[in-house]
Parts: structure tokens; sequence; C-alpha cells
């Protein structure tokens, strides 16, 4: 029908359907309209039994049919006198002018019927609208009302979380809401992010090892950072407060998904262009009916009889609330895995999408080096390169260093000793002071120069191998000998590689990699995960056109990226995809779908559901207008009278919001 629910009290008046009515809370409370539903037919169904069974005087039966229009009209006059004095008409208003012509005919039980019927389908419809706004307006509800401010004297009180300002430390107790985005300060827990993030499984939380310093929440590691209605598990945490809570990853959530609500789909603008023309001419026709009498062998009577089933039969509630409810059990569905759509425009194009574009470094790869080949000289023990590298690569404060340091601690444990001199030797690599000898890290060009030599032609080989699949090589050597070679490499993703294979199955047909890495180390990634096109050595206006030029020779493109440096390539594309949008302001700004917890191998849930949610919504447009396209013949021409016109009427709208239910159960 053409009204949607009543959002919860933190939204705004939905506009899915073009409607802001909110007659949530009646007389019984949020569900008053489902009982004046059920009473209506209550009324209605005693009122035919006892005229079939018993001989009952007239004015006892029209007494019961009458208690039923009331219950079953009275939702339907309030919108329909709203929609009349702003000017519009729409299906209430048509529905109560058919009841109102039943009962003129002496056909109570047919007013009746239709009004219990479309008060039903009403309620009904409302129900299903709120059952999957529930999981987005529980987000609204997910953040504690107060916390626990640590005070300067070293003690705790509880303040509201709205007093929280940024710098304050909270102290979190186990098994309690965690009140603030922000940066663990003290302790270590597993925290629950399922409500953010969508993620199954607690993430381990671990205070920064300087409390001093100043952090930024959208470049703070996982395992530091916390989302304001995330639960602890079972230890304290101490959580320094990184963004009021009007401004928490939870409360943009929260205001994200009520603008995603209103955002109308193609398909429904359509159908909401339809009905603005559509209702106005139904109302002419019924008019031109109502004088058939003039024209034709008929009574008044029967005349307006015909043509108030003709405007049951051609009241297109099914098509107001096709689109919108599929929408938003869409939406809710997305929200409930992690995935924020903002609206029903993303919600359709991603289905419709054969090719998507990534951005490589931290969408299909981690983001940062890690150190991945340790390959000694002959002669010389893995141990020994080892050591001698991280001793050395220790001093250096290079993110390449940062990989090598935390990859061969990981195998070694501990150094005996410690390297000291460190010099950086610029274009080349760096030197300094190990175990009595000077030690040289870096490329061919500094060996050339301390040797005065080629690099031996074993080490040279193994350089090359290196750095043709997208490592960035280096050679350690020692006092006048070579101790290896050792290479690091920011690698792909665990999930990158089944989840491009899961989108191939899905029939994406071209997979891009756009990264600004030169086009080696695109190819040896691209042919690693499976990757179709991989395009290197390119700057963020290159992306831009590369996402045009797409567009141009497939249509409708996805951009795959971080939010931040993506930005404009993800603007230019048909959807933006943001990675890790939790704690990202820009990404959730930019995007036009947001992977929570940073999870690639949410994609193709994604793009499933979004076909799902196309094809129920055909099914739903073929519903409701095949109904009409039926009926209005059929009562026009008078094989078909008000009773069956009401029935096949507002049972298809019955059907579509139950169609539009199955996206809930999505997997």
């Amino acid at each position: 029908m053409a009204t949607t629910p009543p959002p919860p009290a933190t939204a705004a008046p939905d506009e899915a359907t073009g409607h802001g009515h909110d007659h949530s809370h009646g007389i019984l409370g949020e569900r008053t309209e489902l009982y004046f539903a059920i009473a209506s037919g209550v009324f209605w169904t005693v009122g035919m039994l006892l005229s079939w069974l018993t001989d009952l005087p007239e004015p006892i039966g029209i007494g019961l049919f009458v208690a039923a229009i009331l219950f079953g009209g009275y939702y339907a006059t309030l919108e329909a006198y709203e929609g009349v004095t702003s000017g519009r008409f729409e299906i209430d208003f048509l529905m109560i002018v058919a009841a109102a012509g039943a009962a003129a005919l002496g056909k109570w039980g047919e007013a009746a019927l239709l009004l219990f019927l479309f008060s039903l389908g009403h309620a009904l419809e409302h129900y299903a609208m709120a059952r999957a706004r529930k999981s987005i307006s529980a987000l609204a509800e997910l953040a504690p009302a107060t916390a626990l401010l640590r005070d300067t004297s070293g003690g705790t009180r509880e303040v509201d979380v709205e007093e929280l300002v940024v710098g304050d430390t909270v102290v979190v107790k186990p098994n309690s809401k965690i009140p603030a985005d922000g940066v663990v300060i003290s302790g270590s827990s597993a925290v629950d992010q399922s409500a953010i993030t969508g993620e199954s499984v607690p993430v381990e939380k671990l205070a920064v090892p300087d409390v001093s310093q100043k952090y930024d929440l959208a470049s703070l590691a996982a395992e530091h950072r916390t989302f304001a209605g995330t639960v602890n598990g079972s230890s304290v945490l101490e959580v320094r407060v990184l963004k009021p809570a009007k401004d928490s990853t939870l409360a943009r959530l929260v205001t994200l998904v009520q603008e995603a609500e209103g955002q109308k789909s193609p398909t429904q603008q359509l159908t909401n262009k339809f009905e603005r023309y559509y209702v106005p001419a139904v109302l002419i026709l019924v008019g031109i009916l109502l004088l058939a009498f003039l024209v034709l062998d008929e009574t008044f009577g029967q005349s307006f009889y015909r043509a108030m089933a003709v405007l049951v039969a051609a009241s297109p509630c099914a098509l107001a609330i096709s689109t919108p409810s599929a929408v938003l059990a869409g939406v809710a569905r997305a929200a409930q895995k992690g995935v924020l759509v903002k609206g029903g425009r993303p919600l359709e194009d991603l289905g419709g999408l054969s090719a998507i574009a990534f951005d490589k470094t931290g969408t299909l790869t981690e983001g940062k080096p890690r150190l991945t080949t340790v390959l000694p000289a002959e002669g010389v023990s893995r141990r020994e390169l080892l050591a001698t590298a991280v001793a050395v690569e220790e001093l250096s404060d290079h993110p390449l260093a940062t990989a090598i340091v935390e990859g061969g601690m990981k195998e070694l444990d501990t150094i005996e000793r410690k390297a000291t001199g460190l010099e950086a030797l610029t274009a080349r690599g760096i030197r300094a002071e190990y175990n009595g000898q000077t030690v040289h890290i870096g490329n061919r060009r500094l060996l050339r120069e301390v040797t005065g030599q080629d690099v031996p032609e074993a080490i040279n080989s193994q350089m090359t191998e290196l750095e043709t699949t997208g490592h960035t090589a280096m050679i350690v050597y020692a006092g006048d000998h070579y101790l290896g070679v050792i290479s690091v490499m920011d690698v792909a993703r665990d999930t990158a590689k089944p989840t491009l294979s899961a989108l191939r199955e899905l029939g994406i047909k071209r997979m891009i990699m756009l990264t600004g890495d030169n086009q080696r180390v695109a190819d040896a990634v691209a042919q690693d995960i499976g990757i179709t096109d991989p395009l290197g050595s390119l700057l963020p206006e290159d992306k831009v056109a590369a996402i045009k030029r797409l567009k141009q020779e497939e249509g409708r493109v996805a951009m795959i990226g971080d939010g931040v440096n993506d930005a404009p390539a993800m603007a230019s594309s048909t959807v933006g995809v943001a990675m890790g949008a939790a704690g990202s302001d820009v990404a959730l700004e930019t995007a036009d779908v947001a992977l929570m917890a940073d999870r690639l191998d949410n994609l193709p849930f994604a793009i499933g559901l979004s076909r799902a949610a196309r094809r129920i919504i055909r099914q739903n447009l073929w519903i409701s207008l095949g109904v009409v396209a039926i009926l209005v013949p059929l009562t026009l021409l008078g094989i078909a009278n008000l009773g069956p016109a009401v029935i096949a009427h507002e049972g298809s709208t019955m059907v579509v919001v139950l169609n539009a239910l199955r996206l809930l159960a999505y997997k």
C-alpha cells in the first residue's frame, strides 16, 4: 500500500514511498492499527455468519458492518485526509471513496470487507517494514547511556556518554558495552564487534605501547581501536576517548542508514512517477463510468456499482509498496552482515555489475610489507643472515626495516648483539657496525660501490627472480663476504583469492587492479590472486581515467578502495565500495557501499543480495501490475464484481510484502 510504517524514534519521517505519516502510537500502543484491523475483521465475520445462519434483523447486520467499516477505515481516513489537505490524491483516498460508494449502494458487507482487508494489509505492511527497520534502529540502542569516567583523583564516576570529551579516559568493565570510539591504553580483552563490523569472532584488544602519544582513530591498528556499542569480554579495559558520542562510528552509521532509507532506487523513482499520473487518471475514469447510465441501458445504481468495482481494482497499493519494502529489507539484511548499503540505487546497481576495479594496497593486499624471503649464501646459516639483518634494520625507522625486524623476530625470538652507527645511503641502502664488522644492506649499486665488482651471478639471479614476482629484494653483506638475500613484499590478503574466485562464479567477467606500484609488481600480484587486468604506475587522476574508460567498455563498474586516496575514482564509478569503513570518515562519506569489518569476502554476499533484491523487485512489479491489468478489464465488463476485486487486490498487496520479507533471510 501507499504508506510506509512509522520509523523508530531516532529516524526522520521515512520518504521511501513519499509519505511521512506517523500513526505509530495509537490508543493501544504501537500495534493499535493491527488491533483495529482485527476488530474490523471480527465484526465483518460475525455479520456475515449471522446473516447466513439466522434471520438477522437488517439494522443489526448493518450495525455490525458499520462497526467493521469504522475500525477498518480509521487509519485510511486519517491518511486520506492528510493527503487531500496537502493537495495529493493517494491510494487511501481511492479506498475510502470506494468503500463509501459501496455503502451508498447498500453493499455494507462489501464496504466492510474492503476496509478490513485494506487495513489488514496496511498493518501487515507496517509490521513487515518495522521488522526490516528493527535491525537498523537497534544500532541506535547499542551505545550505552552512561560511562565510567576516570577522574583526576584516580577514582571513577558515572557520567552520561554525551558528556565525554576527546581525551577522557573511561573504564570498561567485563561484559559491558564500550561507550566511545577510542584507543585502549590499559588492559587486554576480546571484544565482540559484530554489531558494527559484522565480524563473527571477537577481536583481541591490547593497550598501545606508548600511552603518551597522540593517536588518530583512522590509522590505529585494529587491536588498539574500540568502537562505541561493542561488547567487552572478560577483562577490564581503559579506553581514551578519540571521538565524542555524536561523531562515533555508531552514530554516523545510524545517520547514514536513515539517509539510505530515504534514497529512492531507480525502480522506485519510476513507480512514483507512474503513480503521480495514474491516480488522477483512475479518478477521471471512475468519474466517466459514473455517467455511463446516460448512454447505456442501465440504472445509475448499476453504473455506480461498476465504477466502484473498477476503483478498487485499479488502486495500485501493491505497486506502491513493491520496491520500498524490498529495498528496506535488503538494506537491513546487509547491515546485519556488516555491509552498509546507502539506499536503493546502490542496492540495485551492485547486482548489475560485470566489472569490478580494485585498489591494490590495503584492499587486495594487507597494505603493509612483510618479510617474505630469506636466502642465505653458500656456507652461511639462515640464523646468521637473519640476526645480522634484524640487528641493523632495528636502528632504522623505514617501513621496510620494520617489516624485516617483525618478520625476523618471529623466527629468532632474541638477538645476542646490538648494531651501532646506522648510516642511510640515499637510493642505495644502509650501513652499520655489527659484531665487529661493517654491514651493508641494499641494492646492487651499493654492493658495486663497496666491492668495486659486479654482484656474483648466483645472488644476481636470486634478486632478479624475486623482483620479477613483485618483491623488494636486498643484499646483506658483512665485512668482506656476502651473507645472502632477503626480500619484503606487501602480500595479498588471505581472503583475496577466494573472494575473486567467488566473484567469477557470480559472473563478474573482468576484475581490474589499479595501483601506483610499477607494472611488474602489479602483474605478479594479479597472477597470484586471479586479477584479469592489472594496471600499474597509476596516479590518482589516472585511476579516474581508467574507471571512465571501463564504464564506456562495460557500462557499469564498481570501484573498491580504502576511501581516502581512492575517493575520486570511487565517485566516478557506478558503485563506490569502501574497505574497512569502520573508523574512516572519508570512506563512509564517499562510498555507496561500505564493508565495515575490512572484510573483502563480504563483497560476493553484497552482490548476491543485490541480485536477489533486483529479482524480488521485478517479481513484485509483475504481481502488482498483473493484478491491476487483469482486474480492471474484468470489472469494467462486469465479469468480476466488488467482492472478488477486493480480495484479489488486497491479496496481491500482502503477497508483495511477504515476498520482500524473504530478503531478511538471505544467506
